[in-house]
């Protein structure tokens, strides 16, 4: 998928630089096939690659988001992705092409610098983000290089896109809606019971078959002695690293008031996810939440719960297997 991605990125800037130097179709009768085809086609073509990419990187903020968190950002990369797709693509300016070039590039340097390094921080953010502005700035430097009259164009229309596309990014990160590429959790859940066998989890609940939507016991009756779990998986790519943080929090009358904080550290590679969990043998009846964010402070999944004391009773857990 990388291979496919750079391929692609490449294309599209190819065909831009070619379109910044021959805006405008040339008359076609006597040139070659090949030049005849590409002329015809060359919008088809960036508009499909650029769309494919889109595409690609909505997928994976999609997947490594908490949308309560990220919509706004979720909002931008669908709204660019609809506009690419069905709006006027033909009709809008070279500046608004490197725009999406430009976004795509800063994605997939996201995606793909945390994965060389094995973590994520504020640190490597800042680096993906000059990695992926660096071939763009090469392109504008050689044009006006090779071109210096065309130097307020390169500005205007590929320059200044850039720096828009960074502006949004970086203001993403400093508010924390943009997404934690590329980690996702694909599973959390509340448990009474969290047992580690050779090679599974078994998960204790008693939640009732018709809550088939719960993450396990999301209403959580505590029996006197209870331990409140919370279990997750994380998916991270091969040899990931990191540590992610488990914050807990209890909505109290002036919001949610943070009631401790467990660093677990998770390694990549398994198709499933890793797997880490989390428990409380303190706790006051009440809303709960409990967030998964990275060390840079970004969220990458919660789950919601309610906490009831009752009084002990005899009960049969449902075990699931994970």
């Amino acid at each position: 998928m990388i291979v496919q991605q750079t391929l692609y990125l490449a294309i599209v800037t190819a065909v831009l630089t070619q379109m910044f130097f021959v805006p405008d179709r040339p008359q076609l009768e006597g040139v070659p096939t090949i030049k005849r085809f590409y002329y015809r086609y060359r919008v088809a073509v960036l508009s499909f690659c650029l769309g494919t990419l889109l595409n690609v990187y909505t997928l994976f903020f999609f997947k490594s988001s908490s949308l309560l968190v990220s919509s706004s950002f979720m909002l931008v990369m669908v709204a660019l992705l609809v506009l690419n797709e069905f709006g006027p693509f033909r009709r809008l300016g070279l500046a608004f092409k490197f725009a999406l070039l430009s976004l795509c590039a800063l994605s997939f340097s996201a995606i793909v610098v945390p994965m060389v390094f094995g973590q994520v921080s504020t640190a490597i953010f800042l680096a993906s983000m000059a990695v992926g502005s660096l071939p763009i700035l090469a392109l504008a430097a050689g044009i006006m290089r090779r071109s210096p009259e065309r130097a307020p164009a390169v500005r205007r229309q590929v320059l200044l896109p850039l720096g828009v596309m960074l502006i949004v990014f970086l203001g993403a990160y400093l508010l924390r809606v943009i997404p934690p590429v590329p980690l996702s959790i694909p599973f959390i859940g509340v448990y009474h019971s969290v047992e580690r066998t050779q090679d599974a989890y078994r998960l204790g609940h008693e939640r009732p078959a018709w809550a088939f939507w719960r993450s396990g016991d999301q209403q959580f009756r505590a029996q006197p002695g209870d331990r409140l779990y919370v279990f997750f998986r994380v998916f991270s790519p091969a040899s990931f690293a990191d540590e992610v943080s488990m914050r807990w929090f209890r909505r109290e009358q002036r919001g949610w008031a943070l009631q401790d904080t467990i660093p677990i550290k998770i390694v990549g590679g398994r198709a499933e996810g890793f797997r880490g969990y989390g428990f409380k043998s303190k706790y006051q009846p009440g809303a709960w939440k409990v967030q998964i964010e990275t060390t840079d402070g970004r969220e990458i999944g919660r789950v919601y719960f309610d906490v009831e004391a009752v009084p002990s009773s005899p009960r049969n857990f449902t075990v699931e297997i994970h």
